[in-house]
């Protein structure tokens, strides 16, 4: 009777124990609901969220692959901390840390992904802040773009984070939101009849990857400013379209870290990176009567033909323009936030150049520029 009642005893403090072992982990777990997403700092453990590394599979060969995040000499990002995304063990692309009633609802505004007044204010927080990739891996999966590139689901995942990630959350406008935003415009434009009708899978891939990536790393701040501050940028890109192509360089960088592309052969793998680049730097606003003319002339010519591979090329180029610049087409309400958004940013810009003693920039001005005087200028 005593032997037993010490093996009882005993049974109690390993399930005690269990259960002190266990129960931290539990609420980290639920306690990432609602986290704020982690602040960026030059020191390398300052900001860090070292909750979500629990999450993390207790071997290092499983923690290495997801947990190494090199920053890129030239990107605007100095660090990238670890993203509790990352280190999801899932091989699907699931939303980890939403709870059902989230993730539902989030699931049911995308079965209208195709509308033009989609809400990716609301998408945006109900993906607790991963419109993008969410966006992003459900236009993957509903083109069958997985299946007909072979892509591996893992790598896909990690690349969509680390796009998301590579955008700057401080930014008012130039943000992870607004990816997504043009992402879904450009799904839009691709589900016109006549174009979707002749678009081949590559057009598609391509499209999509080029409405996400558009903007990656944007600082905030425009083309002048980076000339007449004369950052290293500037410098590399010979003041030619500076901020587009860094965007297309840092999407290459990534697909090539994530290795997303690897399985294909170097020339087809090459052809898309050049391509990619040719769609991105299409959104260069000073290059925008190069890209009209152009596309006038085959209009006013009748002779542009989406059989051809180089028409077609165009016509996502200009697909692409006008998903950059939408805002001022969409509902109202939707195109009031976007419109006090991109004056924040402007005027962000205008107090950093006064700051320094520099000219502010046109339609930067605090004191004197206005949101209405604003829009009649710009079209964002």
């Amino acid at each position: 009777m005593k032997s037993f009642l010490n093996r009882t005893d005993q049974w109690a403090l390993f399930l005690n124990i269990m259960c002190l072992l266990l129960l931290p982990g539990d609420v980290r777990v639920r306690s990432q609901v609602g986290f704020e997403s982690e602040r960026r700092g030059s020191h390398p453990y300052l900001y860090v969220d070292f909750r979500g590394l629990v999450l993390a599979a207790p071997s290092t060969e499983s923690v290495s692959p997801w947990g190494c995040r090199c920053c890129r000499p030239l990107s605007f990002q100095r660090r990238l901390a670890v993203s509790p995304s990352l280190l999801c063990p899932s091989s699907r692309l699931t939303l980890c840390f939403l709870d059902d009633d989230y993730a539902g609802q989030a699931k049911c505004m995308l079965r209208k992904v195709g509308s033009w007044d989609f809400d990716i204010f609301l998408f945006d927080r109900l993906t607790n802040g991963n419109s993008l990739a969410t966006l992003t891996a459900h236009l993957f999966n509903q083109y069958g773009l997985i299946e007909l590139f072979q892509l591996d689901v893992i790598k896909l995942y990690r690349f969509l984070v680390l796009i998301q990630e590579d955008y700057h959350s401080h930014n008012p406008y130039h943000n992870a939101v607004h990816a997504a935003d043009v992402t879904q415009a450009m799904y839009c434009y691709l589900q016109e009849p006549q174009l979707s009708s002749s678009l081949t899978s590559c057009d598609i891939l391509l499209g999509i990857l080029a409405a996400a990536t558009h903007d990656l790393d944007h600082p905030g701040v425009n083309q002048s400013f980076l000339i007449k501050t004369n950052h290293h940028l500037a410098s590399l890109y010979q003041n030619t379209s500076v901020l587009e192509n860094h965007h297309w360089r840092s999407a290459v960088g990534l697909l090539r870290q994530a290795g997303l592309l690897e399985h294909l052969p170097v020339e087809d793998r090459q052809n898309l990176e050049m391509r990619l680049g040719s769609l991105i730097l299409a959104t260069d606003i000073s290059r925008q009567n190069e890209y009209l003319s152009q596309f006038r002339s085959h209009l006013d010519q009748d002779d542009l033909n989406l059989q051809n591979s180089a028409h077609r090329h165009l016509v996502l180029q200009m697909a692409l323009k006008c998903a950059d610049i939408c805002n001022p087409c969409r509902p109202w309400e939707l195109s009031k936030q976007w419109s006090g958004k991109v004056t924040e940013e402007f005027f962000n810009q205008g107090d950093i150049e006064k700051k320094h003693g520099l000219e502010v920039s046109p339609l930067c001005d605090r004191q004197l520029d206005t949101v209405p005087n604003i829009q009649t200028g710009k079209m964002y």
